[in-house]
This record gives C-alpha cells, structure tokens and sequence, in this order.
C-alpha cells in the first residue's frame, strides 16, 4: 500500500511538471522546429508517466489503449527531436509523420488485439523492442552531431538532455522486458517511476542553466566584444585566423575532403578546437559547423550550375566535387539556401544567359 501510494504521488509530480515544462516551451520556442518537438515530446512523456507499469500482465482497456499507444510514439518524436536539436537545417516531412503514426498504431493494436492472442510478455517485448530502437536511432544521431555544435554551453546541454532521456528510455524498456510477470513488479514500478521524476527534474534545471534562445534559437547571432584595448587585440588577433580560415576555405578548398571535421580544421590552423569553435560562432555567425561547411560547398555548386561551360557534366557530379557524400543531401541543402532545386537553378540561370 505503501509502495502504491509513492508511486502515485511520484506520477503526479511528474506529470505536472511535464505539462508545465511543455505549455512554456510552446508558448517560448513553438516558432522554431525544435521547440515544437521538445514541447510534443514533454506531452508524450506525461502519457508514458500515466501508463507506465513495470511487470503487468492484466487486459489493457479501451480507454487506457490510445495513451499507450500516444505514450509508445513518444519514442519516435524524441528521436525526431534529437535530428531537430543537432541539425538545424532539419525539417519535418510526411514520411515521419507515418513513421509516428504506424508505431502509435502498432502500440494500440498491440493492446487490444495482439497481446490477448499471443500472450502478454511477448507483447510488452515487442513493443520495448521497437522502442528501444528509435532510442538507439537518437544515440548514434547524438554521437554523429554533438562536435558539429558550437555554442559550447548549450552542446553540453543538449547531449544531457538526450543522454538523460534515452538512459531511462533504455532502462524502462529493459525492466519492461526482464520483469514482466515477475512478483517485484510493484517495487519495479515505483523505482521506475522515481528514476523518471528525477529524470525530468534534471532536465528541467538543466534547461534553465542556459539561455532558451541558445537551446532553440530561431536565428543565428554574432557576439561583438566591448571597444576596449584589449578587444581590439583579440579581434585583431581573430581576423587574422579568420583570413587563414577563409584562405583554407577559398583557395585550398578543404571543405571539399572527406570527414571535415573541426579538429582537423584547428590542427592546420594550429589553435585548440575550441578557439575555432568560439571564433566560427563569435566572429562569423555561425551556430553549427555543418552549416559552416555546407554555404561553402553551395556557392561553388552555385557556381558550376551556372557556367555553360560545365553545362554537360551531371548534377551528382557538382554535388561530389564541392564535398557532398551523396545527392539527397546535396538537394535539400541546396533548396533551403536557394529555394529551388539544382536543376531548376541551372535552368534559371541558363534561360537567363
């Protein structure tokens, strides 16, 4: 009795603060892609907190099904979330909106259908699976993107959150799957529900450590430091590694290597990766270094679209020679910068010549 009345009280804190946590970060951040998730993943997360039982193995009722099923999709938009967090550029498409939707589905199905048929424990095994794959899926999209990041405090900030989130993602489909049945479900349960409290209390005060336009900012800033001595000194200083970076840029073209990266990039210019870091994001603008990277590769694919002379030689291979891996890539850069598509481009400026 004890033990159920911990945990109530434990899922109620946690929802409150997770309906608190996502009405400010829509009413804060909606306009901007990732604020939007963050607060949809906040909901998501306040449906896990009311559904989330270790070791049951009673019929799900009709009512109780669709938060289920919400509370299962959740893993899909914290995945999404993470792309948003890291990737800047990203943009949601209809595609994940299915994505979503077939998890969800499969989640409510699962209840009301599937785990009656073929037993309680494979379902919750099957469903624990799937989640733990899009957790993965957030993982490895963290450890690909996190170093591209250059504010430096919200980068620590966001690997938390994701590292925070997907660490009890991982344990509560783990006792999801070990402990279904089993006679400790109850002190199971009640420890689940303690490790997600604290959980979403970490993240919230981590939230707040930073500034929220950092965490989600809708448009690049450029810090300019006070008109001292010692500031002209230092931006006399950065100039002159801003004109070797640029000369790295322009004339030996280095974005166009394969695995740029912004060690490498220091180590030529012979200061530590986080003065780069600083001066990139400081000094030209910048918050991600891939968008960095990415302006450089289209103005010269801008530039080869445009000449008649290179009007012959496929759009794949413009894409390749300015550094892009692949074509998908290449197209959805090209089109967030431009507005329109590499071939639409080259037939615009060609009618225009």
């Amino acid at each position: 009795m004890m033990l159920s009345t911990i945990d109530i009280a434990l899922r109620g804190a946690t929802v409150a603060l997770l309906l608190v946590l996502a009405t400010s970060l829509f009413r804060s951040f909606g306009t901007v892609l990732a604020g939007r998730l963050a607060a949809a993943f906040a909901l998501g997360s306040a449906a896990h907190a009311v559904t989330a039982s270790i070791g049951a193995t009673s019929p799900v009722s009709i009512a109780h099904a669709p938060a289920i099923a919400l509370s299962t999709g959740n893993v899909v938009v914290f995945w999404l979330f993470t792309r948003a967090l890291f990737d800047e550029a990203f943009q949601l498409r209809w595609c994940h909106a299915l994505v979503w939707a077939a998890v969800a589905a499969f989640s409510f199905v699962n209840c009301m259908w599937l785990a009656p048929a073929s037993g309680v424990r494979m379902s919750i095994i099957a469903v624990n699976l799937l989640a733990l794959g899009f957790i993965v899926l957030a993982v490895a999209q963290t450890i690909a993107s996190w170093s591209s990041d250059l504010v430096e405090g919200r980068r620590r900030v966001r690997v938390f959150i994701v590292s925070a989130a997907a660490l009890y993602g991982g344990l509560n489909a783990v006792l999801q799957i070990s402990m279904s049945g089993s006679g400790a479900a109850e002190i199971a349960s009640t420890v689940n529900s303690a490790a997600l409290a604290a959980v979403v209390a970490a993240i919230s005060i981590a939230m707040m450590r930073v500034d929220g336009a950092d965490l989600f900012p809708a448009a690049p800033e450029v810090q300019l430091d006070a008109g001292d001595a010692a500031a002209v000194e230092s931006r006399t200083a950065d100039q002159k590694l801003v004109d070797a970076l640029m000369r790295l840029m322009g004339d030996e073209r280095i974005y166009r290597h394969d695995n740029v990266t912004i060690g490498t990039l220091a180590i030529k210019l012979g200061i530590p990766e986080y003065r780069l870091r600083r001066l990139i994001n400081q000094r030209l603008g910048y918050r991600n270094f891939n968008v960095f990277l990415n302006e450089h590769r289209i103005a010269e694919a801008k530039a080869a679209l445009a000449d008649p002379s290179q009007a012959e030689v496929s759009v794949i291979t413009i894409a390749m020679d300015a550094g892009f891996q692949s074509l998908g890539p290449f197209n959805r850069a090209f089109k967030a910068t431009t507005g329109v598509t590499p071939t639409e481009y080259r037939r615009l400026k060609a009618s225009a010549a």
